[in-house]
């Protein structure tokens, strides 16, 4: 029986004290003070709601209400201390404990949380609006300052995106292939959320200790209003916090030396549409980097959804970036081991970086920040009349818009004032977009918990 099923009532453990091991170990006075004085109004609540997912971690839920209603009384507070910084909780979830012992790797997790939120606040104030070369530099140093980057390392970094409400052959085959990949050494990078995403990384922990290979690393990148929402899977070893979604996105492509796509939501397919956006991007036409969508049999109905609303929208030009794999774990690993050589040598070639892809081009429509609200999501220009680079960008904006109206409090708010969003498209893109919600509704793939009520209304345009 796993820890989470046998808690069945809400615990908490009064107080209890931790100390960084590593990431803050060395705090400025400044950075202590923010932290103690709580004078960044912005910034504590954000540490508050990304802790308590963490503390919560292995919960299957994408409610952060939830979690605040669980844990109305949790708390926060920062002491100086010899060793850099004491961080007092109070009235954390039971579970992340042994025997009033927080667990190490939720632990480490949460001074994650700290670290990322408070080097980005470092960088400045207008992080969203950067692009180009300066959102590379930013990701980088992210990324950087959470030493997950290793120049040393060979060529061993699977992306793997797919939904967190999956059924369980989804979950079955989503392992099948992580064990695959572990077997040949491959790391795993997820968004850290459950289903597809922890099952490919069970997969490969387990492979990983069949080839007795332990430098293996399971890396969760996430953003405040995903982690605040959807905790962190058990099996993440390295957390990273990114500033936002854009962020989060470009931080896969960077670093990925292969992607694997799993069946999911709606947050899956603006993970396609955006890694689509730019491979129509001309200047990355030689980028070799390999990509698979993939899952069981079971689910070759909603694979080949997928990509009869991309081949609408975009065309076979582009999607034919993508490798369709059914039911072969096997044959995705194989496959991502044939990529990982030719773009060991493009890099090569190139002068790149094996641990971060610095020559990738990415449009400035994905870089800067979207903010979904009525205004914005109304004004998504969602029409064939324009480029397959352009329309793509639109259409991440507009999945990204109704990933937010799932499950971040801020957006769901609007929502909830205000009635759905109302998105305007011309009738053969808005027709294609309304089936593949539909089909994405019927299978349960919006959300885990509860009905679901649709946070938008597609409205074709005269």
């Amino acid at each position: 029986m796993s820890r989470s099923r046998a808690i069945v009532k809400v615990d908490t453990v009064p107080e209890s004290s931790v100390f960084p091991y590593n990431h803050l170990a060395f705090l400025s006075q400044n950075e202590i003070s923010l932290l103690i004085d709580r004078t960044d109004r912005m910034l504590y609540p954000l540490i508050r709601s990304c802790s308590l997912a963490v503390l919560s971690s292995g919960m299957a839920t994408d409610h952060d209400t939830c979690l605040s209603a669980e844990y109305p009384n949790f708390d926060m507070d920062f002491e100086r201390h010899p060793r850099g910084l004491k961080v007092v909780l109070k009235n954390a979830p039971a579970q992340a404990f042994v025997d009033g012992v927080l667990i190490e790797t939720i632990h480490d997790h949460l001074f994650s949380v700290l670290r990322d939120l408070l080097h980005s606040r470092d960088l400045g104030r207008h992080l969203d609006q950067l692009t180009g070369p300066d959102s590379a530099d930013l990701v980088f140093q992210i990324l950087r300052n959470a030493k997950v980057l290793q120049s040393d390392r060979e060529l061993s970094r699977i992306v793997c995106w797919g939904g967190h409400s999956v059924s369980k052959p989804e979950y079955d085959y989503a392992q099948a292939v992580g064990q695959e990949l572990g077997l040949r050494r491959f790391d795993i990078c997820t968004g850290c959320g459950s289903g597809a995403m922890k099952g490919s990384m069970r997969g490969a922990f387990y492979a990983h200790k069949r080839q007795k290979y332990s430098a293996g690393h399971f890396i969760g990148l996430s953003e405040p209003g995903i982690i605040a929402a959807e905790a962190p899977n058990d099996m993440v070893s390295d957390l990273v916090i990114m500033p936002n979604i854009e962020k989060r996105l470009e931080a896969f492509i960077r670093i990925a030396h292969g992607i694997v796509i799993f069946p999911g939501g709606p947050g899956t397919v603006e993970e396609i549409l955006y890694l689509l956006a730019i491979f129509a991007t001309p200047d990355n036409k030689e980028d070799p980097l390999p990509v698979v969508l993939t899952g069981p049999e079971s689910s070759r109905s909603i694979v080949d959804a997928y990509v009869t609303f991309l081949e609408t929208a975009l065309g076979q030009g582009i999607t034919s970036r993508i490798d369709v794999i059914i039911g072969d774990a096997s044959y995705v690993a194989e496959t991502m081991q044939a990529g990982r050589d030719e773009v060991k040598k493009y890099r090569l070639e190139t002068n790149d970086a094996y641990c971060f892809n610095w020559c990738l081009v990415i449009p400035d429509l994905l870089s800067t920040s979207f903010a979904p609200t009525h205004e914005s999501m109304s004004e998504l220009n969602l029409s064939l009349s324009q480029s397959s680079q352009k329309l793509a960008s639109e259409l991440r904006r507009l999945f990204s818009g109704i990933v937010a109206g799932n499950v971040k409090p801020e957006t769901r708010q609007l929502v909830n004032e205000s009635g759905p969003f109302k998105v305007h498209a011309t009738p053969e893109i808005g027709g294609a977009i309304e089936s593949l919600l539909k089909r994405l509704i019927s299978e349960n793939r919006m959300k885990i918990d509860g009905v679901y009520t649709p946070c938008y209304r597609i409205i074709p345009n005269c």
